[in-house]
């Protein structure tokens, strides 16, 4: 069936509601609007889906939620009654839909039998993971678009360890879909039923309170100066009660947080595009932080698995902290505290993703523990973790990606915007009884370990279009490798989908030159763009600062190059 006869049936067929068939007939004359909404399903991307919310096949609603949750409770109906009764838990954040599509997530896995556990109002994706690995559910979905725009939505599916699935669990539940020939073939219990039976739970407070205090035992340090003047924002998302919260059990005694921000907004009317990695989510921040003097500002995305900070400069203004700067800050304050206590395992391990930066092994190799490598995302990131729980070869310590994800210690099996914001907080507050910022501290790990620079370049291509030229793009570099940029001479080229690394096959191209210098291309997993990671390492500021530009400079004219 071509997206044309796909797009026929929606519109025609009174299977689908009114509201729908209406959206489908506005856009009638608009045929490259259909083919985009019906070219292709929308399909599991980093361990689940995410799309604009619309009608279609390649858009979130009510149908392919359903489709997604049919394909997911065949996949549990076949590890038998043990595994239905475990039950699935489920979450959701504040964007348009998320609170429908996690119920109706509910009433599928309900009338194929399977226990249901829901939160009863919007909670930090993190918390989910707690939930599986407390509730010991087989699974576990997160309706949530993380930090893309507003018109984007998405459900992430996680298995028994609390951490998202792999390849072969997704594999099984897209098996399941396919078996699906139609929407009307998937049923849904009404929601006051499934309470009724017993079907459907849902998870109060107290798991707020566990979760909340098993955090707070993750603490490193209590000689700090717990009067330090944060400014958090929860960018209109689900952070605001759980961090204030940890924040404030934890002794903080100047937490300001943004008012704009604070309570849930679908919309994100304030700050449009609601990711904290880019600087410009923190305009309302960086204005209060002004008025009330604050020494760090701390921003977690709207699900509250990813945080950023910007730290007070000596000329009162603020520097914001890249995803790779602020992991090797954390690393370097966790395995210093723990050396200083003597309680580093012996087989310790950081677990991080291949097209972060390379400071962190620096750091882990100063106090004997090893760097890992895993394909982006934190389903391989906390993988490892799952590995090290059966093989016990190493004891997981500290995951973390260049975009702004974090994770410490194994009480979640994904990146935690609410330990990481109470361990920023930490961080910075004990250096700053030593009379040091953040920057201050960054300085010195430069001198130390060397001085690793990065840049991210994302270049959006939407569209069908846009996919074929990112395919083209992948398809230049990989045929024609760029072997000399400046004085640097390409000394090893990996490509994931053929590498004998270990991790599974993956679209991304790295590129390692012999000052330890690299690059990586990636087309990304959840969005329509193509990312350059660009790395330098160099003996001062200025030389490493040279290096990026030179690479950015190369990798640019070649993908220009590319129509």
């Amino acid at each position: 069936m071509d997206y044309r006869e796909k797009y026929n049936n929606w519109l025609n067929n009174e299977y689908f509601d009114e509201m729908t068939r209406k959206e489908l007939e506005s856009i009638k004359y608009d045929e490259k609007e259909i083919a985009d909404r019906f070219h292709t399903n929308l399909s599991f991307g980093t361990a689940g889906l995410r799309g604009k919310v619309g009608a279609g096949t390649n858009r979130m609603n009510r149908y392919t939620v359903s489709l997604a949750t049919q394909g997911l409770a065949d996949t549990i109906v076949s590890r038998g009654k043990s595994a239905m009764e475990r039950g699935v838990a489920i979450a959701y954040d504040v964007r348009h839909f998320s609170k429908e599509f996690s119920e109706i997530a509910a009433r599928v896995l309900a009338a194929n039998g399977i226990k249901v556990y829901l939160f009863d109002d919007i909670r930090p994706t993190p918390l989910l993971s707690y939930a599986i690995r407390r509730l010991k559910t087989i699974s576990g979905i997160v309706v949530t678009a993380s930090h893309n725009p507003r018109d984007y939505n998405g459900y992430k599916v996680y298995w028994e360890e609390g951490s998202q699935i792999l390849d072969d669990i997704a594999q099984e539940i897209l098996n399941h879909i396919d078996d699906i020939k139609d929407f009307s073939d998937i049923e849904l219990m009404d929601m006051e039923e499934g309470l009724d039976k017993g079907l459907i739970n849902y998870i109060d407070k107290e798991l707020d309170d566990e979760y909340i205090e098993k955090i707070k035992k993750r603490a490193l340090n209590d000689d700090i100066d717990k009067d330090i003047r944060i400014v958090y924002t929860p960018l209109n998302g689900t952070g605001n009660k759980l961090v204030r919260r940890v924040l404030e059990e934890r002794g903080f005694n100047n937490v300001f947080i943004v008012p704009e921000q604070e309570n849930p907004d679908p919309d994100f009317t304030t700050v449009g595009y609601p990711n904290p990695e880019d600087v410009k989510a923190f305009n309302y921040a960086k204005r209060l932080g002004k008025e009330k003097d604050g020494d760090i500002l701390i921003a977690t995305d709207p699900d509250c698995d990813r945080v950023a900070c910007m730290v007070r400069d000596g000329n009162g203004e603020y520097v914001f902290l890249n995803g790779n700067q602020t992991g090797a800050l954390l690393i370097e304050y966790i395995l210093s505290s723990r050396h200083k206590d003597d309680n580093i395992p012996v087989n310790g391990a950081i677990v991080k993703s291949i097209v972060t930066g390379d400071l962190s092994r620096a750091i882990g190799k100063h106090y004997g523990v090893r760097t890992l490598e895993t394909l982006t995302g934190f389903k391989h990131i906390c993988g490892k973790a799952n590995e090290f729980d059966k093989t016990g070869e190493h004891t997981f310590i500290f995951g973390y990606e260049e975009s702004i994800g974090y994770v410490y210690d194994t009480i979640v099996r994904d990146k935690d915007g609410v330990i990481s914001s109470m361990l920023i907080a930490e961080m910075a507050a004990y250096y700053k009884k030593q009379g040091k910022t953040l920057l201050d501290e960054l300085e010195d790990m430069y001198r130390r370990y060397g001085y690793y620079f990065e840049k991210l370049i994302s270049i959006v291509l939407e569209g069908i279009e846009g996919s074929q030229r990112i395919g083209r793009i992948m398809d230049s570099f990989r045929e024609n490798p760029i072997t000399a940029i400046g004085n640097m001479k390409l000394i090893n080229t990996i490509d994931y989908l053929n590498d004998e690394t270990g991790n599974p096959k993956s679209n991304v191209l790295k590129y390692i030159f012999d000052d330890g210098s690299w690059y990586a291309v990636r087309p990304s997993g959840t969005e329509p763009k193509i990312k350059i990671y660009i790395y330098s390492k160099g003996k001062n500021r200025i030389s490493s600062i040279g290096k990026i530009e030179d690479i950015e400079k190369a990798t640019l004219a070649r993908i220009e190059s590319v129509k």
